[in-house]
């Protein structure tokens, strides 16, 4: 197992000498990663997870992302003054997606029971964890920003500040909502008192949030795509997710030669940084939800639109290729 905070790596191997299987592990790593590195994850959030089967010889993925509340439609917003999704604050949240892919996963690939799983997490935020430095670190930083709301300095600055490196900290509120899943599963989360919680918070900040929104969410299980990158597969989600964008930037590095560009030279580097850059601008064009907007995910990581993308990053073209998108739109 590997996780940025040793605590989390600990989790996983727990789950792997208890008997449960890599799902297992990564369920309870992630779990224990929202207690001791909340600036990074939460119960609040999404999951998303491809998983392979080897007893089958199959590779699975989830979508966990929730969606947006059925109220926040374009008028709505414009009736708030804004003319897009504000980057932050109530009104750019969605259902939180994760419990629910815990679940899925836990009861569908995994060996032990979610409540086991979750074991390790709930530990860590009822007795406490040392903060680690790089934690620290950035704790200090989304603190200072101002990013945390009343509620949210509360639980994660209770004396004023961010814990410090090397300090013990103790969230005995998350604790209690993940005891809750642990004891009811997805539906104690998206039903009951937490998602009363949830829907009276987006009440009082002046959100769209309804119990239906929380009560009708559920995980997707979706085919994924890939791309061949020099005789190696490479698998990711298809969108909502963003992971084509990685597949039309290794597309289109595979369009140089190795050479005569060492690895981390000028050139080399020149070639991620412009293949990413075009990726995202791609990203930015045409990754949508599918269920409400034509993804064209094949077109994107067809080689030929790779080698036209290729031949816009330097000065030389490469031989037969014409820029431009599988529309015939620019970026």
């Amino acid at each position: 197992m590997c996780a940025s905070v040793p605590r989390a790596t600990a989790a996983g191997v727990e789950m792997l000498s208890r008997g449960g299987n890599a799902v297992d592990a990564a369920l309870a790593t992630a779990a224990t990663l929202c207690v001791v590195e909340p600036m990074s994850t939460g119960i609040g959030g999404d999951a998303f997870a491809l998983v392979w089967s080897a007893r089958e010889g199959r590779l699975y993925g989830l979508n966990g992302s929730g969606r947006a509340p059925a109220a926040a439609r374009i008028d709505a917003y414009r009736e708030r003054g804004h003319d897009r999704v504000p980057g932050r604050g109530i009104l750019s949240a969605t259902v939180p997606g994760a419990v629910h892919a815990w679940e899925t996963l836990s009861r569908e690939l995994g060996r032990l029971p979610l409540a086991d799983v979750l074991e390790p997490a709930i530990r860590a935020a009822e007795e406490g964890f040392p903060v680690t430095e790089l934690v620290a670190h950035y704790w200090f930083w989304l603190h200072r920003a101002g990013v945390l709301d009343e509620a949210a300095r509360e639980v994660w600055a209770p004396s004023g500040r961010a814990p410090r490196a090397g300090e013990w900290f103790r969230v005995p509120a998350l604790a209690r909502s993940l005891r809750t899943v642990a004891e009811g599963g997805a539906p104690a989360f998206y039903t009951g008192a937490i998602a009363d919680a949830i829907v009276e918070t987006s009440r009082r900040a002046g959100g769209f949030f309804a119990a239906e929104d929380l009560a009708s969410h559920s995980s997707s299980w979706v085919e994924p795509i890939s791309t061949d990158y020099r005789g190696t597969t490479v698998a990711e989600l298809p969108p909502n997710g963003q992971g084509l964008a990685a597949l039309i930037a290794l597309n289109i590095l595979e369009q140089f030669e190795p050479g005569p560009a060492p690895p981390s030279s000028a050139l080399d580097w020149h070639r991620r940084i412009e293949a990413i850059k075009l990726a995202f601008a791609d990203r930015n064009a045409y990754i949508a939800d599918p269920d409400h907007s034509e993804v064209p995910v094949a077109p994107l990581l067809d080689k030929t639109y790779a080698k036209e993308r290729a031949a816009l990053i330097g000065a030389r073209a490469l031989p037969g290729a014409s820029p431009g998108l599988p529309t015939g739109d620019t970026v």
